[in-house]
């Protein structure tokens, strides 16, 4: 991860192509930690929020490409949620297309049923 962020990241200019090769590495490696998936969040929501323009708005092109490389594969892993989720919290204004994904639990898996946890409304 250090490698990552010190040697590549810290000298390599974002682009999209970036973004979209460390979110599918994201994908391609399930069990890479807590501290890649912070510091991923953090990359893409600062570069697609407050580096690509119009600074602050996330219009319809990036909501597309956003929902595009955040749902690819087999659908969105738990970072990618968490990325659409808090680019919509810190976007000044975000396209729809992008808020619907992010509140999206259609794709989430479904908890295991517990029945002690069933409560009857009487």
């Amino acid at each position: 991860m250090r490698l990552l962020q010190r040697d590549i990241l810290n000298e390599s200019v974002l682009t999209r192509d970036v973004i979209d090769v460390l979110v599918a590495l994201d994908r391609a490696v399930p069990a890479h930690g807590e501290a890649f998936a912070d510091y991923l969040v953090a990359l893409v929501v600062d570069f697609a929020v407050w580096q690509n323009r119009p600074t602050g708005v996330i219009d319809r092109d990036k909501a597309q490409w956003l929902v595009t490389t955040l749902s690819a594969g087999e659908g969105p892993t738990p970072t990618a949620r968490r990325i659409a989720f808090e680019i919509v919290r810190e976007a000044e204004r975000c396209d729809e297309a992008l808020i619907g994904f992010a509140l999206d639990k259609g794709h989430a898996k479904p908890a295991r049923f517990w029945p002690e946890r069933v409560l009857l409304a009487s």
